[in-house]
């Protein structure tokens, strides 16, 4: 990666994104940041390295600490909320490089809001990452603006490569993938603190089922990224359930209760809800 980066609000997200860009081999003296507050700004310069900014009243009036971070960037990345991605945008709009291309990892903020929040053809790239992002093993979708060519794009790919997975979708795929990888894991958790409270309730200590559960769902998870023709769920799962056994009669019941369809009822909700965002946006 050849181009300077600033991350514009640096919570848990943009933080793990930067450490992946960083520990890949990126140099510290590429990369900057902005954060609401000095203490933090102080924090993250001292473990990282990196210039950082802390955007407060008395910054602003100096000029103001996002409007320093983007000049000379070649990628920016929004890291703050929603509601105030565009806001954001407008506001280091007129200090981007015509070919610096605005990166925002926040859901439910179409494209074309953000786009239209800056000058005409700035490139703009949405990207989902998922929290896995911190430990290296996230998920990230990426969907280009209109304005963004193959080679932006591929920039944007390789930043996000550094923590995991990358993926290339359309827009119209991102609620989707919010409701699958996005919200996932904390889909898998739930089934996990399910597990742990079924352990319980057959008579085993409450630390020693929650650690049962915590590393069958870790190991389960390490067999289906383990291999590299990405084994099927259902072969793996039919692997550990043996004709007439235990495991066959707990699946039976699953099935029985219908647990697919609670699972797409669930990501369906999840889809709506980031819709309902949307329009609140607007």
């Amino acid at each position: 990666m050849s181009t300077s980066i600033a991350f514009l609000g640096c919570g848990s997200m943009n933080e793990a994104i930067m450490a992946g860009l960083l520990a890949s081999g990126v140099p510290a003296d590429r990369v900057v940041a902005t954060v609401r507050t000095a203490e933090r700004a102080h924090l993250l310069a001292e473990r990282y390295g990196v210039r950082v900014g802390a955007t407060t009243s008395a910054d602003a009036a100096a000029g103001g600490a996002n409007a320093r971070a983007v000049a000379g960037a070649g990628l920016v990345v929004l890291g703050v909320k929603p509601a105030q991605v565009a806001e954001l945008a407008a506001e280091i709009s007129a200090g981007l490089a015509p070919d610096a291309v605005v990166v925002s990892v926040a859901g439910a903020v179409p494209l074309g809001r953000i786009e239209r929040a800056l000058r005409p053809g700035q490139p703009v790239v949405r990207a989902m990452p998922n929290t896995p992002t911190r430990l290296g093993h996230g998920v990230t979708a990426i969907a280009a603006g209109s304005q963004a060519s193959a080679d932006q794009v591929r920039a944007v790919r390789d930043l996000f490569a550094t923590v995991g997975l990358v993926v290339e979708v359309t827009e119209k795929q991102l609620d989707a993938v919010g409701a699958v990888s996005g919200s996932g894991p904390a889909y898998v958790f739930y089934l996990a603190e399910a597990m742990a409270a079924a352990g319980e309730r057959l008579g085993l200590p409450a630390d020693l089922a929650r650690l049962l559960a915590a590393r069958t769902v870790a190991g389960a998870g390490h067999m289906l990224d383990g291999a590299p023709d990405s084994p099927d769920p259902a072969d793996l799962r039919r692997a550990v359930t043996s004709p007439h056994g235990s495991t066959e009669r707990a699946i039976a019941v699953f099935a029985e209760r219908d647990l697919p369809a609670i699972v797409a009822a669930g990501a369906a909700a999840a889809v709506a809800r980031t819709e309902e965002i949307s329009r609140e946006l607007e």
